[in-house]
């Protein structure tokens, strides 16, 4: 009973350890977000014209404006706008904290193995945010300001809310940043051994259905941001069976190298020193 008492003791303090980091680890987060959200909060209206441009830019010159309907909703816009920039910043040391906690658990090729992911994955979604920002949303805007005009009599005119704006705006840069890391999941799956370049190159119908579906479920629904969306996940998806087909060339010729080895090795084992 003893014994048994002393293995649980030895078992709970690394435990114990990894909590006490991971709470450490926890707290400089959440650190790190609040002076981001209270740094962006200062520049709040700086940023709020910054993703206010693709709409000014899709009303005729000297047109448009950017409406509240109640009382506080500025306020709160100015909280969600210094919220999302601040994760934004703060995202780096949030990522390096996470990172920290995981990496002295794995082995030194495992660490090679996560590092080009590790840094595929900003570069991908920052390469989504800015085709949304660009790109998507202009066009977008110039679509669905395309209905005004006069109907029955009356002037029809587009009068958008500053709430309403910014989660349209949100939804369309955390749509096409998370979707753009399509080729970190897929390459994840192949380095697990989950799928293979072979399963996916069979399945290509079916991606191509479910991308377009994706599409059409976190774009607003106009056909030219669900196929500016689509257009580009599809060529990422084939880029991901490319270097899938470098990845397993690059091993199969290491494991033939390996077996070579070893045939030499047995060869040379096989020989007596007498001969």
């Amino acid at each position: 009973m003893v014994l048994e008492i002393k293995e649980i003791d030895e078992t709970r303090a690394p435990l114990l350890d990894h909590l006490i980091e991971l709470r450490a680890r926890l707290m400089r987060s959440v650190l790190a977000l609040a002076i981001g959200f209270g740094v962006c909060l200062y520049f709040a209206d700086t940023i709020l014209g910054f993703l206010i441009q693709p709409l000014k830019d899709a009303f005729p010159e000297g047109e448009g404006q950017l409406i509240f309907t109640k009382l506080p909703e500025l306020f709160f816009v100015d909280l969600k706008v210094a919220l999302f920039a601040g994760f934004m910043v703060s995202f780096p040391i949030i990522a390096n904290q996470l990172w920290a906690f995981v990496a002295p658990g794995l082995y030194a090729k495992e660490k090679k193995a996560f590092l080009p992911f590790l840094i595929a994955t900003p570069v991908l979604f920052l390469g989504g945010a800015s085709l949304a920002y660009f790109v998507v949303m202009p066009t977008a805007f110039r679509f669905f300001l395309g209905f005004g005009g006069i109907a029955g009599g009356l002037n029809v005119e587009a009068l958008p809310a500053a709430g309403e704006y910014l989660n349209l705006v949100m939804q369309f840069i955390l749509a096409f940043g998370m979707t753009f890391l399509l080729p970190v999941l897929l390459m994840l799956l192949h380095r697990a051994g989950i799928v293979s370049r072979a399963q996916l190159a069979g399945a290509r119908r079916y991606v191509i259905v479910g991308v377009v579906a994706l599409a059409a479920i976190v774009t607003p629904p106009d056909p030219g941001s669900q196929l500016i969306l689509a257009v580009p996940l599809l060529l990422l998806f084939e880029g991901s069976l490319l270097l899938m087909r470098f990845q397993e060339g690059k091993l199969d010729k290491v494991e033939g190298e390996g077996e070579a080895s070893d045939e030499e090795s047995d060869l040379t084992g096989s020989v007596e020193p007498g001969e």
